[in-house]
């Protein structure tokens, strides 16, 4: 099957009972019990729900993993996949990875005794020199957001497997559609399912997959456990998503290469991040683990007084935090995504305050690059 097909035909689809095309939303908490300790697959909806199950499902089938699980937020999934870990364990994690990722490491698990590095990932010497006798994991963003660095999965995966160790890597950048970490030798891949995957910017959501029965059974446990689990309402609404994810990819990207040749022709953009350009350091690399680029772009107009200038000219992008929308967003992540991470750390990791960053939506290209245009120029904003 297909990766289109796969996304309306993978997983639990409709309901074999009534008919319907769609899998219901089963809202409900408990469920009726044949006998004492007898039940029909489903006992409480924090254990299993049959509209989450589906999900669940499909999201194993994209990435082609041992099992799913859905979670209440992208955070939900990560901190539920850090508590595989116990206390006195090291992670690495890619250095240039989400404000929301570095806070959860830095101010929160650190508090339960969960060690950790930030290192470049993109460098294998450095993800080497990072691992300790207590290391775990690594965590792997590729895709980063926001300098959109590419890591070499094949190669953490040998360094993982070397150190018997597990690899991690959030694709919530490049979605199953364009790359799928587990054939490359990954255990574990997240998504901020709030993203691409949802797609319409009305649910927020986690999902996390496995590659073992064995990490399955224990992140089910823990899952159940914490209890950080995903409605049925909104599983249904990324489910929703996922039928429509490959056709948005293609047509966001088919944008973002449009964008991306105005502003590499500007006089007002001092740098450029997107692997889908022969200059960027991971080109070559991502031709070879990805299907496609994507959708996220950043680039640099020098200063955060000229980032106030463009975003205050914009029609079509809609200053806000998040990404992965049909309409297209823009923010500072400075400011905005990564104002968790201290200035020190993100001047020395090339987050400047002159950075923006642009989730590209599915609007005419044409109309965002005039909007661009517009908002770069040196002029001021007209009053009406």
């Amino acid at each position: 099957m297909r990766a289109k097909t796969k996304m309306i035909h993978g997983g639990i689809t409709g309901d074999e009972q009534t008919g319907a095309v769609s899998v219901p939303v089963y809202q409900v908490s408990t469920y009726k019990q044949d006998e004492v300790g007898k039940h029909r697959g489903y006992e409480y909806s924090r254990t299993g729900n049959p509209t989450r199950h589906a999900l669940e499902t499909v999201i194993a089938d994209l990435e082609n993993g041992k099992a799913g699980f859905a979670f209440g937020s992208g955070m939900g999934a990560m901190t539920s996949v850090m508590m595989l870990f116990n206390a006195g364990d090291h992670v690495v994690l890619t250095d240039d990875v989400y404000g929301g990722s570095y806070r959860l490491m830095s101010k929160v698990l650190n508090r339960f005794d969960l060690e950790h590095t930030f290192t470049n990932t993109s460098s294998p010497k450095a993800v080497e020199a990072a691992i300790q006798e207590n290391t775990k994991a690594i965590f792997v963003e590729t895709p980063t957001n926001p300098l959109l660095k590419i890591t070499d999965i094949r190669k953490m995966a040998e360094i993982a497997r070397k150190h018997d160790i597990l690899l991690i890597v959030d694709n919530t950048f490049a979605t199953p559609y364009w790359q799928q970490p587990l054939d490359l030798g990954a255990d574990i891949v997240l998504h901020s399912a709030t993203k691409y995957i949802g797609g319409h910017s009305d649910v927020v959501a986690g999902l996390v997959v496995v590659n073992t029965d064995e990490l399955a059974e224990e992140l089910h446990f823990i899952q159940n456990s914490v209890g950080a689990v995903l409605g049925p309402q909104d599983s249904w609404l990324i489910m929703r998503g996922i039928k429509t994810l490959a056709i948005r990819m293609e047509a966001i990207e088919a944008n973002t290469k449009k964008i991306v040749a105005f502003l590499e022709n500007h006089a007002n953009v001092s740098a450029i991040y997107y692997p889908g350009r022969e200059s960027h350091p991971g080109h070559e690399l991502a031709k070879q683990q990805t299907s496609g680029f994507g959708g996220m772009v950043s680039f640099d107009v020098g200063s955060a007084k000229k980032a106030e200038e463009v975003l205050g000219k914009l029609t079509y992008f809609t200053l806000a935090e998040s990404l992965g929308a049909v309409e297209s967003l823009i923010s500072v992540p400075a400011k905005m995504t990564h104002a968790s991470i201290p200035a020190e750390r993100r001047q020395e990791l090339g987050i400047t305050d002159g950075l923006i960053r642009i989730s590209v939506g599915i609007e005419d290209a044409d109309d965002l690059i005039e909007d661009l245009k517009v908002a770069l120029s040196d002029k001021k904003k007209q009053l009406v």
